[in-house]
């Protein structure tokens, strides 16, 4: 059977770059690997033919002498691969290939202590106890170790035996022959779970998992100038961990609820104070609602509507010791309604000394388009 050509093999062109070679050959021994495709024959040979091909055309020498003629000028080199020849440029290539099967010619699983897993739990918080910092005590399930058998698993008197099936090391080894040689792959133990260890008298309390769920409730402190979305972390109340690992942790993520009169912006309070007319044009001492109770604050004649006027120091305090926000109130003048015949004729009084022209029969928006634009 006739070979095929290497760049055919590869996907590339005879001009291609030792760069553009590499790619290729990486992208498609991947593909055709034999740990990706076990029991593939084809995919095996296919696998076989490109490591073949790269290993002439990787190098500078071969490659020339394969340009010049063709299969005939190898004198073996390429020309019966058998997985025992020296690697050379391969060595990069294959890290990058094995890498993806556990970093080299075998896949291996952790098998040391574990870290638990983290717990998040969402806490509902009012804007004042943002504002101000609080405690919560906030109750949440976890699994805590087992206090029957101190979260070993095994019946109190008794304790865990050694796998035969693994020898206690929790892992099985097995052979796969490949066109680079042998490749050993470990996968956990099917028999212990990757323990290492068999229960043969199971805790009747946790039924040999050596952990129960229980509730908890855990005092939190919630420091003055929190946030909506504000994550408070309580290292080492998450879940246990495995094998001695530590526990993990539990993130306390707060959701502060809307103020019927403020909002927020950063540290700053933002509000809005409805006044009068009267109050607008006359000015007077109003009394301004805060997060710390009611300040007076006066505020000038002729003050118009949307007018925004700042109380220094009176919004909320960084969490990091940088003094407080502010707090920004916008007045907004009410416009009397239902007003009696009395009302409305002082107005007109009030209008006509202002030099202002009252019509009862106002043109509307569109009639004074109309005549601005000449429109019929």
């Amino acid at each position: 059977m006739s070979k095929r050509d290497y760049y055919e093999v590869l996907g590339v062109d005879k001009n291609a770059s030792p760069e553009e070679i590499k790619k290729s050959y990486r992208k498609l021994a991947m593909k055709y690997h034999p740990d990706r495709n076990p029991g593939d024959q084809v995919a095996e040979e296919k696998f076989k033919e490109l490591n073949e091909a790269y290993e002439v055309l990787s190098s500078p020498e071969k490659k020339q002498r394969y340009d010049q003629f063709g299969h005939a000028g190898m004198n073996g080199a390429g020309g019966g691969f058998d997985g025992h020849a020296g690697f050379g440029g391969f060595e990069d290539i294959f890290g990058d290939i094995f890498d993806m099967f556990g970093g080299g010619f075998s896949s291996r699983r952790r098998s040391g202590p574990q870290k638990g897993a983290d717990i998040k739990y969402e806490q509902s918080i009012s804007f004042e106890e943002a504002a101000f910092g609080t405690e919560k005590t906030v109750e949440f399930h976890k699994y805590e170790n087992c206090q029957t058998c101190n979260g070993s698993g095994a019946k109190p008197g008794t304790s865990k035996k050694t796998c035969a099936h693994c020898k206690g090391t929790g892992e099985v080894r097995y052979v796969q022959r490949t066109p680079l040689g042998q490749i050993v792959n470990v996968k956990a133990c099917d028999q212990c779970g990757g323990d290492g260890q068999i229960i043969e008298s199971p805790c009747p309390t946790c039924k040999g998992k050596g952990k129960e769920r229980k509730r908890k409730k855990i005092k939190v402190k919630i420091p003055a100038g929190v946030d909506n979305g504000s994550i408070i972390p309580l290292r080492g109340e998450g879940e246990p961990g495995l094998k001695g690992g530590p526990y993990g942790d539990l993130y306390v993520i707060l959701r502060v609820l809307p103020h019927k009169i403020f909002e927020r912006d950063g540290y700053n309070v933002l509000c809005e104070i409805p006044i009068t007319f009267v109050q607008a044009a006359l000015g007077e001492d109003l009394e301004v609602p805060t997060l710390e109770g009611k300040v007076k604050y006066k505020i000038p004649e002729g003050t118009q509507s949307g007018t925004i006027f700042r109380l220094r120091g009176k919004g909320i305090q960084n969490p990091k010791g940088y003094g407080k926000g502010d707090q920004y109130v916008k007045v907004v003048v009410e416009t009397p309604k239902n007003l009696t015949e009395k009302q409305k004729e002082m107005l007109k009084q009030f209008a006509a000394e202002s030099g202002e022209e009252i019509h009862q029969n106002r043109k509307s928006f569109f009639d004074k388009v109309k005549d601005v634009f000449g429109v019929q």
